[in-house]
C-alpha cells in the first residue's frame, strides 16, 4: 500500500487508526535524514521485527557493520529468508519515507517487492512518490494508492472533525465554505479552527480565511517552501500568477525550459499540485498554496517576470 499526499493530510494517523483496527501485527518505522544509512535502516527494521518474532536476528548489520563490509546485494537474499520466516502475518509500515535518498535502500525495498516475503505487507507513507516500480506494480494488480484526492475530508467529514476534535460547531453553510476553501486539506481545517475559538462573527472569519493568514504562512513555509531547492521554488513563486498551469505557460512565465517536466516533478512530490486532466498536460496549484505563493512573490523582488505579464496590475516587480 502506497499513501502518498502532501503535508498536512493525516497519513500518519490513519495509518495508526488502520493498523489498530486491523487486528493485524505491525513492525512501524517513522524515518528521518540520518536513516539514509543502509546498515542502519536495517538494524532499526530488524529491531522492528524482533518484537513481533524474537528468533529475527541482526547477522545482516553485522555483516554490513564488520571491518570488511559485506555487500548489500549479497545480504538481500538472507533479508527475505529472515522476513519469511517470521512466525505471523504483519505488516511493515515505512513512516515518512520521503525522507529516505540513499538508492542502495530503494533498491532494498525493490529486491523485497519482487520476492515478496509471504507474510509481510509493505505499507509507504510518503510525501513524494518513492523511487521504487509502482509503474510494475500497478500493472500487476499490486498497489493499493491512497493520494491527496482520497484522503481529503468531504464536507459531513470536516463538521464531523471540527465539532469532535476541534470542538467547534459551525452552520452547514459555514462548513461548507470553510471545506470548499480548504478543499478538504486536514492540516487547513485544523488551523482555521484554532483561529476561529472564541471569535466573534466567524462566518466573516471564514470568508476571509486563506493562503496569507499567520498560521497557514508559518506552516507552509516550515513544510514545504523552505524543503524546497533554490530554482523549484522560484519556479513555484513565478508560476503562481498562473489559474492553470501547462509546459508552455510556465515556460513563458519562467523564461525557463522544461516546463512540463518541472509540472510533472511537482506531481510525483505532491507538492500541493491538482491535475486537470489525465493526460498530464494541465494542473493548477491549491487555492490556499497558490495564495500563499502569490503573497510570498510580492515580498520577492529578486524573483523576476517577463515585462509582458509583470507591472501594477500583477502586483509583482518586475527587474527589466
Amino acid at each position: 500500500m502506497l499513501v502518498a499526499a502532501p503535508a498536512g493530510y493525516g497519513k500518519t494517523t490513519l495509518l495508526g487508526d488502520w493498523v489498530a483496527q486491523c487486528g493485524c501485527a505491525a513492525a512501524w518505522l517513522s524515518l528521518d535524514e540520518g536513516d539514509n544509512d543502509p546498515a542502519r535502516f536495517l538494524s532499526y527494521l530488524m529491531a522492528a521485527l524482533q518484537t513481533l518474532d524474537s528468533d529475527v536476528d541482526q547477522t545482516i548489520v553485522a555483516a554490513l557493520q564488520s571491518p570488511q563490509p559485506a555487500a548489500l546485494a549479497d545480504c538481500l537474499p538472507v533479508l527475505v529468508n529472515q522476513l519469511d520466516n517470521v512466525g505471523q502475518p504483519f505488516v511493515l509500515v515505512l513512516d515518512d519515507y520521503h525522507l529516505i535518498t540513499s538508492p542502495e535502500i530503494h533498491q532494498t525495498l525493490t529486491f523485497l517487492l519482487d520476492h515478496q516475503p509471504r507474510p509481510m505487507r509493505l505499507v509507504i507513507a510518503t510525501r513524494k512518490d518513492p523511487l521504487l516500480p509502482l509503474a510494475r506494480l500497478r500493472a500487476r494488480g499490486q498497489l493499493l494508492e491512497l493520494r491527496q484526492a482520497d484522503l481529503r475530508f468531504t464536507t459531513e467529514e470536516a463538521a464531523a472533525f471540527l465539532q469532535q476534535s476541534m470542538g467547534i460547531a459551525l452552520s452547514s453553510e459555514d462548513v461548507t465554505s470553510l471545506a470548499g476553501r480548504t478543499e478538504g486539506w486536514i492540516a487547513g481545517l485544523q488551523m482555521a479552527a484554532l483561529s476561529l475559538r472564541d471569535k466573534a462573527d466567524v462566518s466573516r472569519l471564514i470568508a476571509a480565511f486563506g493562503g496569507s493568514h499567520e498560521y497557514i504562512v508559518d506552516y507552509f513555509a516550515a513544510e514545504v517552501l523552505a524543503q524546497q531547492p533554490a530554482p523549484l521554488r522560484a519556479f513555484l513563486l513565478q508560476t503562481s500568477i498562473l489559474d492553470r498551469l501547462c509546459g508552455d505557460l510556465c515556460e513563458a512565465v519562467t523564461g525557463q525550459t522544461p516546463g512540463q517536466s518541472t509540472l510533472e516533478q511537482l506531481h510525483h512530490a505532491n507538492l500541493f499540485v491538482v491535475p486537470l486532466d489525465g493526460e498530464r498536460g494541465w494542473y493548477r496549484y491549491h487555492h490556499l498554496f497558490r495564495e500563499l505563493l502569490r503573497k510570498q512573490l510580492q515580498h520577492e523582488p529578486d524573483i523576476n517576470l517577463p515585462s509582458c505579464i509583470a507591472g501594477p496590475a500583477s502586483g509583482v516587480k518586475h527587474t527589466p
